[in-house]
């Protein structure tokens, strides 16, 4: 006979999911889509940082349902409001930022710098993160340059203030504010989806994986698809590949989790190499977060 206990099928916390950008933010827009679908399932991006504050993969972050919170972590501001910090110093604080968005995990989405062993150390629990850096806004004295204040209306003329409507202009006025209440409303809605809570403690290590447009030992570090363009031509290779792969201090020597290769074809230009990886990419990304999350599940952390 079943009895309740055995019946009883205990809710899975929803999985949170870093992710850590410096472009446009493709991969990212990969992993948004599969998030709590059979692709990637019980999980959800719940924090978007860039390195850069003009990354559009911020406003694929921002406009996405639910909204995802998003962060900017640059090293050159960092460094002119830190007067004397190291690159070190930097990387310390992206991983205070990580930690402090609560993840299961950690997803490199095409982030433009070497991450430091201090990094590593702070996500594994061997050492605590800093604190609170001295980030604060820049000052603004004045209005930008090029840049007009806004007129009073008592210095405005007749023919500069609002005049009479017509009742057209009263029919757009009224169009306007339907459309915006529609605005509204679709705000609202998107309010009403939440993001999963975090753990109630932070559990170490933190895993983080990363995406790399090349096999494993080939074409390391920056501007691996062109090299790899390069090599095809001068007749070194036949084909190229990305994996995904766990990180570690050396620059993409860290364990490959998933592997693809990729033809490079004979007439190729290096955009249509580029398509072919990022259309790989965009599978791989998501197959490798998949997969850590599942180990993390086999392993029964909360």
């Amino acid at each position: 006979m079943t009895t309740l206990h055995e019946t009883i099928i205990p809710t899975k916390r929803v999985r949170r999911i870093t992710v850590l950008i410096s472009g446009s933010g493709s991969n990212l827009q990969a992993l948004l889509d599969a998030s709590n679908t059979p692709s990637l399932p019980n999980s959800q991006i719940t924090h978007v940082l860039s390195s850069r504050s003009n990354a559009y993969g911020l406003t694929r972050a921002k406009t996405h349902t639910p909204p995802i919170p998003t962060s900017v972590c640059a090293l050159k501001t960092f460094q002119n409001r830190n007067p004397g910090s190291t690159r070190e110093d930097y990387d310390c604080e992206v991983a205070r930022q990580i930690i402090e968005s609560k993840p299961d995990l950690v997803v490199l989405a095409g982030w433009m710098h070497i991450l430091s062993d201090k990094f590593l150390r702070i996500l594994n629990g061997e050492i605590p993160p800093p604190g609170a850096p001295a980030l604060p806004p820049p000052k603004v004295d004045s209005l930008p340059s090029g840049t007009e204040a806004i007129p009073s209306m008592k210095n405005l003329s007749l023919d500069d203030k609002e005049k009479p409507t017509s009742s057209s202009q009263e029919g757009d006025r009224l169009e306007k504010k339907e459309v915006e209440g529609k605005e509204e409303t679709k705000e609202a809605n998107k309010k009403t989806v939440e993001l999963p809570s975090p753990p109630p403690t932070q559990q170490f290590p933190i895993p983080i994986i990363n995406l790399h447009p090349a096999l494993p030992g080939a074409f390391d570090g920056a501007n691996a698809i062109g090299r790899a363009f390069d090599a095809f031509n001068n007749g070194e290779i036949e084909h190229t590949g990305v994996m995904v792969h766990r990180v570690v201090a050396e620059v993409d020597r860290g364990e490959p989790l998933i592997v693809r290769k990729v033809e490079i074809k004979k007439g190729d230009k290096l955009e249509d190499l580029e398509g072919r990886i990022h259309e790989v990419e965009h599978q791989i990304i998501v197959e490798g977060a998949k997969m850590v999350l599942e180990e993390l599940d086999k392993e029964g952390r909360p």
